[in-house]
């Protein structure tokens, strides 16, 4: 197998779904080292990790740890969203059904984004309901940073309609709660905005829809350490499909490595190539 590192790690990911010694034997054949899973190797993956864009889910998933280490690591990737990151320095938890304030890493401390003039002189739901444009509705977006501040988003919208490019700056939010998202309606454009923003129904999604599957594979691979909560639904989604595509098969497995760097389609599609061809 070619030295890429990416492409091993996203192997690695899917030899990971059989059992252990089909796994070792199937490494020897394509001359793949063994998976190194200590914390300070993995630790060591992120700190040198260079993200391409990715879903804006994956880094909720990431935030859903409520880990101070694995904040950092959000920080640096996180788009354009003041909202998030006035969460992370204010210490906001993301975990389901979690309160506890989350410790804010001493390196963000007092990083939180200004405030917005709007917000000062028209508080949350005037700020938003005077937004007239995206770098309006973004900037009234970024001061709903817990669980009150967005019930009180959906019980404005409730009572009046919130304007487009409020609801819109809202909902492509990772955090925005799904029933409020939902309650924006269902039109065309305001789909393909919050499909561009990368908000998915969960990993399995991400797992199975998503290309190329050398990228998507190679970050479920750090999945252990970034969002170890989500990653048993994305690999139950994909073990079947191994299983009946690759199984125990020395030279599927041949075929995929082969294919992984540059094959351009999802990880069903690569896997179910990879089978044909062996």
């Amino acid at each position: 197998m070619r030295d890429d590192s990416t492409s091993q790690q996203a192997v690695g990911f899917l030899l990971d779904l059989v059992d252990d010694r089909t796994g070792e034997r199937v490494r020897r054949r394509i001359g793949l080292p063994g998976p190194d899973r200590s914390p300070k190797a993995q630790r060591r993956l992120l700190s040198l990790w260079t993200w391409p864009p990715v879903p804006a889910s994956l880094l909720l998933w990431v935030l859903e740890e409520d880990d101070p280490d694995l904040n950092t690591v959000v920080w640096r990737h996180l788009p354009a969203n003041d909202g998030i990151r006035r969460a992370i320095v204010r210490g906001v938890p993301f975990g389901p059904g979690r309160s506890k304030p989350v410790p804010v890493h001493p390196t963000l401390r007092g990083q939180e984004p200004p405030v917005p003039e709007s917000f000062t002189r028209l508080a949350l739901i005037g700020a938003l309901r005077a937004v007239t444009s995206m770098q309006e509705g973004r900037a009234a977006a970024s001061m709903v940073v817990e669980h009150p501040d967005w019930q009180e988003a959906a019980d404005a919208d409730r009572e009046r309609p919130l304007p487009g490019y409020a609801r819109w700056a809202l909902s492509v939010r990772p955090d925005c709660p799904p029933a409020l998202r939902a309650g924006f309606g269902s039109h065309r454009k305001f789909t393909h905005r919050v499909q561009q923003a990368g908000i998915l129904s969960g990993p399995a999604e991400y797992a199975t829809q998503h290309s190329p599957a050398a990228r998507v594979l190679g970050l479920l691979s750090l999945g252990n350490t970034l969002f170890p909560a989500r990653l048993g639904a994305a690999r139950d989604a994909l073990r079947p499909l191994v299983h009946d595509h690759l199984g125990d098969r020395e030279e599927a497995w041949a075929v995929l490595a082969q294919l992984m760097p540059t094959f351009h389609g999802t990880a069903p599609e690569l896997v179910a190539t990879a089978g044909a061809i062996a």
